[in-house]
């Protein structure tokens, strides 16, 4: 049966010493109700959750999958029950306002519990997630009275929420989107239309359902200008907060996937379902994407909670396994054979994932903390820039984070060999939940699109820039005994703003350009941003005595040598220009040879 140990250490160090998060929080009013002690106790009382609760639900759950019959959705066995105790722990409202009913807890804090999680057992999380962010949107845009109805029993577990965008025909381009939203007389709007892959978008955990809908008034503006959002529940709601007849929107049917069998994921029919307009007509867009940028910087954590469940798994079957005998010569004599940690290859693989993992859960924690600024500052100057390295920083947290987490799954899968493609090991279910989290809540490819061209070119490079001097200024803050990743860093971060002055000339020359270049400038960006967590770690560490800070530091210098080396290849690649892409002619991919 795979494994799981919560690395507990890894993120008490990463908080305490790497990010010293209880003097970021007692020096912000709105979070001083938070200590360091608090902290490890949630998540050694998550760690518990995951590991006796939902990690043995795992497997069953994928064999089991979601069921759809007589229009009904229903969860595998355990799901029920585990939602429960998951509710009652209040941890769906983990990082909700008080007022709400939540604990009001920081991003910070609340990454590492949904890592979690997501290591074991990703279908699960994702039904919680979702209430957590139709939650946010409904608190950022919805009425006092919407509030009030709805957020207590989200964020209790009573209720659910989903958010609604795709269409058949409409991914990316939500502009032309055709659900239609009919007004009435009360105030109120009759939704009709057709979404598809709608997470959890009918299932038995909770009572009811609070679907977040994107539809068009009958006199909208065409394009994206004309998308407005309404409340559209499975069950209405009585004024005194009872539920009521059963509204007239419902799942056709649940999709039969690769991975994360156990999510229901539902083609949803509105048939002039009853539907409340959130915020203002036309101004749809803004509110749903609160809800899906909390969502995208989730699917990292989702690609890091994987990445970590699949390196654990690895590296105990390396430790395990006895095949061959060591190049350098017999290392256990007493034993038939060396185990294959003794090969370079294996050790490759797996400090590949290691190196992922850390950098990645640093971060998850940093953009966090940017997250907490913009929420709990009361500094209107932190705020704007923390929102502008948000901005920037999404896209690399959704895409960079699951692109080389699925190449860390990929790996641990490979270091066992034959037995990573058998059910039983688990790495196989691993790599095909994971995929999703590259295609989902906008591709990586959109997400590279989004930061070169809406967070780069857009505001000429101003947002890197600032990160950059940020980086920078760390790096040369460094002791002389760290110089060996200050001057990486450094010089990676020269790079890169070389590299962006590049992109920012040939847009203008090319309007394919950027396109083109897109994934391996977030990757560039992305090798940069993981330099500079390995040098937050590396000074964190460097004063410390034991093994486990050793190898931090150990670690650091295998990232340097061994993986960011890869930038070079990105900046290569970014600079052979689109041409040799765009030359191409549309028949040729589709004429036989």
């Amino acid at each position: 049966m795979p494994i799981y140990n919560a690395p507990l250490a890894d993120m008490k160090f990463i908080l305490n010493n790497v990010f010293n998060a209880e003097q970021f929080w007692q020096s912000n009013e709105n979070l001083a109700h938070l200590d360091a002690a608090t902290a490890e106790a949630i998540l050694e009382e998550m760690a518990k959750f995951s590991q006796n609760v939902t990690l043995p639900l795992n497997r069953s759950g994928d064999e089991e999958g979601a069921h759809f019959e007589n229009g009904a959705v229903t969860t595998p066995a355990g799901f029920k029950e585990a939602f429960k105790q998951y509710a009652e722990g209040g941890w769906i409202g983990l990082g909700a306002d008080e007022e709400w009913g939540g604990q009001g807890m920081p991003k910070m804090l609340t990454v590492l519990a949904d890592e979690m999680l997501f290591a074991t057992n990703p279908s699960f999380m994702l039904y919680p997630l979702l209430s957590v962010g139709a939650g946010m949107a409904l608190n950022s845009y919805a009425s006092q009275e919407q509030k009030e109805t709805y957020l207590p029993k989200i964020y209790s577990g009573e209720w659910s929420g989903t958010m609604c965008l795709t269409e058949p025909h409409a991914g990316t381009d939500l502009g032309i989107i055709k659900t239609k939203a009919e007004p009435n007389a009360d105030g109120t709007y009759n939704i009709t239309g057709t979404k598809i892959f709608i997470t959890g978008g009918d299932h038995d955990l909770a009572e009811n359902i609070i679907h977040l809908v994107l539809a068009k008034t009958p006199d909208a503006p065409a394009g994206s200008r004309g998308i407005s959002l309404f409340i559209v529940p499975k069950f209405m709601v009585n004024a005194d907060g009872s539920l009521g007849e059963r509204n007239t929107a419902g799942p056709g049917s649940i999709e039969h996937k690769m991975g994360i069998k156990a999510s229901a994921t539902c083609v949803m029919n509105f048939d002039a379902a009853k539907g409340f307009l959130v915020g203002k007509e036309n101004e749809g867009l803004a509110a749903m994407f609160v809800m899906m940028n909390y969502e995208r910087l989730s699917m990292g954590i989702q690609g890091l909670g994987a990445s970590e469940y699949a390196y654990q798994n690895a590296a105990q079957y390396a430790t395990d396994r006895l095949q061959g005998r060591s190049a350098a010569g017999v290392q256990s004599p007493s034993k038939p054979a060396d185990s294959i940690l003794v090969h370079g290859d294996v050790r490759r693989m797996l400090l590949n994932a290691r190196a992922n993992n850390e950098a990645s859960r640093a971060f998850a924690v940093y953009v966090g903390q940017q997250l907490d600024i913009t929420k709990f500052s009361t500094d209107p100057e932190a705020v704007a820039k923390a929102n502008n390295r948000v901005a920037l920083l999404t896209p690399i947290a959704k895409a960079y984070l699951t692109d080389t987490a699925f190449n860390a799954a990929i790996d641990a899968q490979m270091v066992f060999g034959g037995h990573g493609y058998i059910r039983e090991w688990g790495m196989e279910q691993c790599v095909r939940d994971l995929r999703i989290a590259q295609i989902y809540e906008g591709t990586n490819g959109v997400q590279s699109q989004d930061l070169i061209g809406r967070k780069t070119i857009k505001c000429n490079g101003e947002f890197i820039a600032e990160y950059i001097s940020e980086i920078r200024d760390f790096a040369n803050g460094l002791d002389t005994d760290l110089n060996f990743i200050k001057d990486a860093t450094l010089d990676v971060a020269t790079e890169v703003d070389m590299i962006t002055q590049h992109v920012l000339e040939r847009a203008k020359e090319n309007v394919e350009f950027s396109n083109a270049a897109a994934v391996d400038y977030l990757h560039a960006v992305g090798l940069l941003s993981f330099a500079y967590m390995f040098a937050r770690i590396a000074n964190a560490a460097k004063s410390k005595e034991g093994q486990f800070y050793q190898d931090k530091l150990a670690l650091t210098h295998y990232f340097i040598q061994r993986i960011l080396p890869d930038l070079h290849a990105r900046v290569a690649k970014i600079k052979a220009g689109s041409e040799v892409i765009m030359n191409f002619s549309e028949d040729y991919f589709t004429t036989q040879s």
